[in-house]
């Protein structure tokens, strides 16, 4: 998605057409594409003079005449959203899954915060429906979570570096997925740089010692846990990798 022109790059635009230079030549400067520059001079330019002041302000007033259209209210995004939550996907999985799908169109993106909103702004009947698919039901998360701290737990920001790039396979994360009223549940590993994913049914020191079996060592260099309770034998998971 094009995000809108700045005002240096308004002074720019300024400088080269008073200097007589092709839209063109300022587009390749400026980094945009051609018609971005002709629509800018021609809907923000006053006759053959573009002044960046005046484009600047012209611009800034469309912008508070134009509608608010909140992101909920977008059908292609907000159906997307309500599609996922009715198969029960937390918020913050939906804002992952945006972000990772559509990485540069920041139009597709979504804060679980704004999501939250939604619900709690609708009638009663509709936002008891929605709060139905939350893993909470709408209430707040307990203050003190009872799952408690790992013994011996490493912190994410102790693995190497190159993790966090994505440079190498063999680096993995694992969660839980918990079935409807916690009736079983799911641990998935997936591959950082690939996105390759393994999943079984819990039990999950056993299934995530299943899953990772018949990889060779250099495809499970680390593997990286939440803070669940349910990931308390993560030292015996790692003797064992």
């Amino acid at each position: 998605m094009a995000h809108q022109l700045t005002m240096s790059e308004r002074e720019v635009i300024s400088n080269m057409h008073f200097a007589g230079v092709s839209a063109a030549e300022i587009a390749r400067a400026t980094g945009r594409h051609r018609s971005t520059i002709s629509r800018e001079l021609a809907r923000n330019g006053d006759g053959s003079a573009y002044s960046a002041v005046r484009a600047q302000r012209k611009a800034e007033g469309r912008r508070r005449e134009r509608p608010l259209v909140r992101k909920m209210d977008r059908p292609r995004l907000g159906e997307w959203v309500r599609e996922h939550l009715v198969q029960r996907w937390s918020p913050d999985q939906i804002v992952g899954r945006l972000r990772r799908e559509h990485p540069h169109d920041r139009s597709r993106w979504i804060s679980g915060q704004t999501i939250y909103r939604w619900i709690n702004a609708q009638p009663h009947d509709d936002r008891r429906h929605w709060q139905q698919f939350l893993r909470w039901k709408g209430r707040r998360k307990p203050r003190h979570d009872r799952r408690g701290r790992l013994p011996a737990q490493v912190h994410i920001a102790d693995r190497p570096a190159i993790v966090d790039r994505r440079g190498r396979y063999g680096d993995w994360e694992g969660d839980t997925l918990v079935g409807h009223r916690h009736r079983g549940g799911v641990v998935t590993l997936v591959e950082r740089k690939s996105g390759y994913l393994l999943a079984g049914k819990v039990r999950v020191r056993r299934t995530i010692t299943r899953l990772y079996e018949p990889l060779p060592p250099t495809l499970r260099r680390t593997l990286t846990l939440d803070n669940g309770k349910e990931f308390a034998q993560h030292e015996e998971l790692s003797r064992e990798s």
